[in-house]
């Protein structure tokens, strides 16, 4: 270990930070149009993808798993996203400690809406190209062993 291995621009975690601060700026016009944070984004985005494949339960605990959160980051989270109507949460009849999630209506009308307005964003960005998405593809699967092992090395959700 040498002393630049202190430098900031050699942090590859201050780089992925930046990064992810600087796409989220990009998505807030979008978001602010739905009315909803980047994190409400996320839930709603598996709750999504659950329409299409569904998990054994569409619990919190799922959802936790899926986004690498706690219930206790979650449950603000979920509770907005109610108050919108968005989304339900019902205990499990079968198990009460668990919540059961469910799309509203609404939450599934604003999918279109955010197809709309994320294909919008993503044209007026330049983002939108067949070099851009093999670009994300190829970053994706290379962060992918990564995660796993910083995901491995703090324990799991």
């Amino acid at each position: 270990m040498s002393e630049d291995d202190l430098l900031l621009d050699q942090q590859l975690c201050f780089k992925l930070y930046t990064a992810s601060r600087l796409i989220i700026r990009r998505y807030r016009p979008m978001l602010e149009a739905l009315g909803i944070t980047y994190p409400q984004y996320l839930v709603l985005l598996v709750l999504w993808e659950w329409q299409r494949c569904p998990p054994v339960q569409c619990t919190v605990k799922a959802l936790g798993q899926r986004l690498l959160l706690d219930s206790g980051t979650l449950t603000p989270l979920l509770k907005r996203l109610q108050s919108l109507g968005l989304l339900t949460r019902q205990r499990d009849r079968e198990d009460e400690r668990a919540v059961c999630l469910q799309l509203t209506a609404a939450g599934l009308a604003m999918r279109e809406q955010a197809m709309r307005l994320r294909q919008q964003l993503l044209c007026q960005q330049g983002l939108d190209t067949p070099a851009m998405q093999a670009w994300r593809l190829a970053l994706g699967e290379q962060l992918q062993p990564l995660l796993a092992l910083a995901d491995e090395a703090t324990g799991s959700v």
